[in-house]
């Protein structure tokens, strides 16, 4: 049982350094899967207005919504990681890209 404990242990030290590139990447690969739904109804939205009007209303969330909620919410997703105990880190850390890609597997993205 102690080498479980070691083995976690350690798993959670090789990855703390890299926390704020974990949170990214989730936050990013999250975005991807889901976010081809977020634009449907944007698209749904703004389908009765001008070209022009809908061209600008993309730009925005596309390269500026995206954008800004990466880098606002990312330290709020490090944060969630690291309200994980020291000894599960790790293994949240690879639970979590495991549910990720379940999901992009179920929405046929891989």
């Amino acid at each position: 049982m102690g080498w479980i404990q070691s083995l976690l242990t350690q798993l959670s030290q090789w990855i703390h350094p890299y926390y704020s590139e974990i949170s990214l990447t989730i936050l990013a690969t999250i975005l991807v899967v889901y976010g081809d739904v977020f634009n449907k109804h944007i698209k749904r939205m703004i389908s009765p207005y001008h070209f022009v009007i809908r061209t600008f209303v993309f730009v925005l969330v596309c390269a500026f919504g995206y954008g800004l909620l990466v880098v606002f919410a990312t330290p709020y997703v490090k944060q969630l990681i690291l309200w994980v105990p020291n000894l599960y880190r790790g293994l949240t850390v690879i639970s979590i890209f495991l549910i990720l890609g379940y999901l992009a597997e179920n929405r046929r993205y891989i």
